[in-house]
């Protein structure tokens, strides 16, 4: 499956370029011409990479990246800057980026990059975590405060969308894409997530968000 590249660029030219040059290289591109625009895309889709400029009128590169943090986005944030001085480099990385690319820039050093935090997001996802959650997405094997949960592969997986993007709504709509490739009804999802509720027991951390999906939260 093509890793999910969202590029938040203001200026035009270059923001059709990167989304030109990153679809070449195989990766599934939205773009955002603004902080607003790439918050809204993040949370319906939650990416697995993110290409952020850092100087953006409105909300900068650094108030996006911190907020898509807190929103629990676990994928890798590449910044793009014309400043290369440290404490601005500082400034990014304190806000939850993982890597620098100084304006101008050669596309190949950007594949590059990101092909890096792609490897190394796949290195240190294995597991992961929320709430005492605790999902080995290799394995499928699940502990909630260190009791084994014995899951189905498609349970699992639903789990996965949930614990890679906590406090931020699943949409049915994406559920259904992610793991059923697109190929079922709706409901299905409220039948798993039923399931879920019954096998992690209370307290319950998955909400429902009326005719939209699907939220985990503490």
């Amino acid at each position: 499956m093509a890793e999910r590249v969202l590029v938040v660029e203001d200026d035009p030219p270059v923001r059709r370029m990167l989304e030109r040059s990153l679809t070449a290289e195989g990766f599934e591109v939205r773009a955002a011409a603004d902080g607003g625009a790439a918050l809204a895309m993040a949370a319906d889709s939650a990416p697995d990479l993110v290409v952020l400029d850092v100087t953006m009128p409105g909300l900068s590169g650094i108030d996006v990246c911190r907020r898509l943090r807190e929103k629990g986005l676990s994928g890798g944030v590449l910044m793009l800057t014309a400043r290369d001085a440290v404490e601005d480099r500082v400034r990014g990385l304190d806000a939850g980026a993982d890597d620098y690319v100084v304006k101008p820039f050669a596309v190949a050093e950007v594949v590059a990059r990101l092909h890096a935090l792609s490897r190394r997001g796949r290195d240190q996802s294995a597991r992961i975590s929320f709430a005492g959650i605790t999902l080995d997405t290799e394995t499928h094997t699940v502990e909630r405060d260190g009791e084994a949960i014995e899951l189905t592969v498609r349970e699992a997986e639903l789990l996965e969308l949930l614990l890679r993007s906590p406090r931020t709504v699943l949409t049915r709509q994406l559920a259904v894409e992610r793991i059923w490739g697109g190929a079922a009804v709706e409901n299905v999802v409220d039948r798993y997530v039923a399931r879920l509720r019954r096998k992690l027991e209370d307290p319950l951390l998955i909400r429902t968000v009326w005719g939209v999906g699907f939220i985990l939260e503490a």
